[in-house]
């Protein structure tokens, strides 16, 4: 052989391409080649659109169309109960701040009250004594809300005369529960005493209280703050007011004494007991 023949592997070698390492190829692979024609303002368009959504981003989205749509129907049901002060006299406005600074004042008393009871029995020489004497006390105000007792005190009646039947079951509960709010302490309707568990019902062209059928005029006797009682039933939009709309005629009269004497008999619970026994 020729010392300038070549051997044929040496030949191949020469004919074949460099080899390439394993991972730069994969890399070549694996890098993405730009479109061509392709500004970045477009690229940028093409990686936000279509969007991509996952289950947990979906479920927060949702989560939060919800509390907004919530505080939405809120904003709105606030603005509508604004509209009616917006619209009152500036006399009214004054005798309905009056009114929330009398019920301010009446939970202090009786914040007060429950104070000074506290201090009475730490400082008696005799609690047991001032124990009973207290436990008493409170019996005969739970009788009075119970209406097991008569009751009377300042407070007013107001009598709404309705001749065309048109007043129903539910405005005269608004009636008892604006006088509750007010500070009624005691209620008669037409010899039925209001108690918390009270519920009227229409009946015919007539109301019924606690199943107890009642005619017109409607007698109501409350025991309470006059000066409470007789504006919160005055208020724009009040319960007057929505009384004369249904052409009855609404009188309220302040007394220095309202008896309230209709009485409901104890009822014995069936299952619950005093857990001291």
């Amino acid at each position: 052989m020729s010392e300038h023949e070549e051997r044929p592997e040496h030949r191949l070698r020469r004919e074949l391409p460099a080899e390439v390492p394993a991972a730069a190829e994969a890399e070549s692979a694996a890098e993405p080649k730009p479109e061509a024609g392709l500004t970045g303002r477009r690229r940028l368009v093409q990686g936000l659109w279509p969007p991509r959504v996952s289950r947990a981003q979906l479920i927060v989205a949702v989560l939060l169309f919800g509390l907004g749509f919530g505080l939405a129907v809120q904003v709105a049901s606030n603005s509508d109960s604004d509209s009616a002060l917006r619209g009152a006299r500036q006399e009214d406005l004054v005798r309905i701040l009056d009114e929330l600074d009398d019920r301010t004042q009446r939970l202090e008393d009786e914040k007060t009250g429950l104070e000074k009871q506290r201090e009475e029995l730490q400082s008696s020489s005799d609690q047991a004594a001032e124990a009973r004497r207290q436990t008493a006390e409170k019996e005969r105000q739970l009788g009075i809300l119970a209406g097991t007792v008569a009751a009377q005190g300042p407070g007013i009646t107001m009598t709404v005369d309705d001749p065309k039947g048109t007043v129903q079951a539910d405005m005269l509960l608004d009636a008892i529960q604006e006088l509750r709010a007010a500070g009624a302490e005691a209620i008669q309707v037409n010899g039925v005493r209001v108690i918390a568990g009270t519920y009227l019902t229409d009946s015919g062209k007539s109301v019924s209280v606690d199943g107890n059928k009642i005619t017109q005029p409607y007698v109501f006797r409350v025991i309470g703050k006059p000066q409470d009682l007789e504006p919160a039933l005055n208020i724009p939009g009040g319960v007057v007011q929505t009384l004369e709309k249904e052409q009855a005629t609404v009188t309220v009269e302040r007394s220095t004494k309202i008896v309230v004497d209709a009485l409901r008999p104890a009822k014995q619970p069936d299952y619950a007991r005093s857990s001291s026994q």
